[in-house]
């Protein structure tokens, strides 16, 4: 059977989803050590409290750097990501269907279609069984049914030969305008996540004197 995006991308993102749970379990135990300690007022908890507060802050903004000046390599991960999804890309595939249907919201929204062009899209196992007389439907530059956004829509052709030139779809690729949101959004993700840290130190931080 096909992997998900997920699973076929590469170990920094699994490492950073492992991350991610490990800080949410820290900052559980961290609530529940500044629980005990404010109700005893056993001061080595609301110690061990105030510490872990400030390392999750350190934590939140070096990630926010961390992010921010590992542009390229980001997206490089996006990019690996989209291709791995296009080419598993299966209508009939309820567990995909969130991921997929994000990407089909892109392609309809950004008027674009694939990562470098629609020729991505003849990676995609189910097209090429078709002799890729389907084509996706969140691709076309043509009045598609708005209940159609989603899938492969069938494309009747003149002759037996089939090519994606031959598709009514975009021919812009989705690469420049994914990374160009990445650019101008990330400078956003670092402020918010620092603004986040500040608060939480600034508002837990007085109830622990």
């Amino acid at each position: 059977s096909s992997l998900s995006p997920t699973e076929t991308s590469s170990e920094s993102l699994k490492v950073g989803a492992y991350i991610l749970i490990g800080v949410g379990a820290v900052t559980m135990l961290m609530g529940f050590l500044g629980c005990v300690g404010a109700v005893n007022e056993v001061r080595c908890l609301l110690g061990l409290y105030i510490t872990c507060l400030l390392l999750i802050l350190l934590a939140q903004v070096a990630a926010g750097l961390l992010i921010y000046f590992q542009q390229d390599a980001l997206k490089a991960e996006v990019s690996i990501v989209v291709r791995d999804l296009i080419r598993d890309y299966d209508p009939y595939d309820s567990d995909k269907k969130s991921i997929q249907d994000a990407w089909d919201y892109v392609q309809e929204q950004l008027t674009c279609c694939g990562w470098i062009g629609p020729q991505n899209w003849t990676e995609n196992e189910i097209l090429l069984n078709r002799s890729l007389t389907y084509y996706p439907c969140s691709c076309s530059n043509v009045s598609v049914d708005s209940q159609h956004k989603s899938g492969f829509c069938e494309y009747v052709p003149n002759n037996r030969t089939v090519s994606v030139a031959d598709w009514p779809v975009y021919t812009k690729g989705c690469m420049k305008n994914v990374q160009s949101w990445l650019q101008d959004n990330l400078g956003i993700i670092l402020g918010v996540c620092t603004g986040v840290a500040v608060i939480e130190v600034s508002l837990h931080y007085p109830c622990t004197l």
